[in-house]
């Protein structure tokens, strides 16, 4: 009995080896693809524990989870007008198909990344070719991208590879092509602004024009209302006045030669030579209520 105990624990030893072997388990972060002798036996997409034959069967595991291909330096297109434009890119992609992605990339991530690489340069090389500078920089990048991802999603499902998105980061022109077009671009920055200045410089001369007319005429509108009011108020003093004379003509010439001294002597420098008989100083010579004369 004691002679058959190492053979039993090396029986026993020997099977759990070969049930470890057999054992195999699936992140739900990956593919199992389960081979034999290169043939592919088995595709396993679902997480957890399986088993395969130990020694005859391989297991190669394969990304589920989605991929970045980011080109390290921008690529150079060229326009429908002939002019280069540097695109910086990155497409988003996974494997869809196992089985058809080991069959026609082996398995190797890299091949796969340069065939979608490939894909998607000699797309973009298409539609870059269809299209102006202006258009790629600005007017139509969403439906670039846009289209590159359905082509490039055709192409690449031939080798179990699902495109998700293809996005233009930059597009850029080359430097002795920006130099060029920023000039051209100023250029016309300041053709609209001179258009600019002289529409508004000839809408502030109309407006000052217009300006310059309404105070003319309400310039003219107020003397004419002044005349008139002035004519209004002589008109009045004038019959105040003559009525004032009509009642007493005598009172009023009195008073009128009053105004008269007192503008002629209103500064005692002033010097007046006049006969003394003169009708100046005839309210000068008459007595008044005492019977003497003013002069006196």
């Amino acid at each position: 009995m004691r002679d058959r105990m190492p053979i039993l624990l090396g029986v026993v030893l020997f099977a759990l080896a070969l049930l470890s072997m057999s054992m195999f388990t699936v992140d739900k972060r990956q593919y199992a693809i389960v081979r034999q002798f290169g043939e592919i036996k088995n595709v396993i997409q679902a997480p957890g524990l399986n088993f395969k034959m130990p020694m005859i069967q391989n297991v190669t595991y394969f990304e589920k989870r989605i991929l970045t291909l980011d080109t390290p330096e921008p690529e150079r297109f060229i326009t429908s007008e002939k002019k280069n434009v540097l695109v910086d890119l990155f497409v988003k992609w996974r494997i869809s198909d196992p089985r058809l992605y080991f069959v026609s990339v082996g398995g190797d991530e890299q091949r796969a990344r340069t065939r979608i690489e490939q894909t998607v340069n000699a797309g973009l090389r298409e539609e870059f070719g269809k299209r102006t500078v202006h258009e790629v920089v600005s007017g139509q990048r969403d439906e670039i991208m846009d289209k590159m991802r359905d082509k490039a999603d055709e192409d690449t499902r031939k080798i179990g590879v699902q495109i998700l998105d293809v996005r233009l980061k930059r597009v850029d022109l080359p430097t002795e092509v920006s130099e060029s077009v920023y000039r051209r671009m100023e250029a016309e920055r300041k053709r609209v602004a001179n258009e600019l200045r002289s529409e508004g410089a000839a809408a502030a001369e109309k407006i000052r024009a217009d300006a310059d007319r309404q105070r003319e005429i309400i310039i003219a509108e107020a003397y004419r209302d002044a005349q008139r009011v002035k004519g209004e108020g002589d008109g009045k003093a004038t019959a105040i006045y003559s009525e004032a004379f009509t009642a007493d003509a005598e009172f009023y010439a009195f008073y009128r030669s009053l105004q008269a001294y007192r503008e002629t002597f209103a500064d005692k420098r002033d010097v007046l030579v006049v006969e003394p008989n003169s009708d100046f100083f005839k309210y000068l010579r008459k007595g008044g209520a005492s019977g003497k004369s003013l002069a006196e």
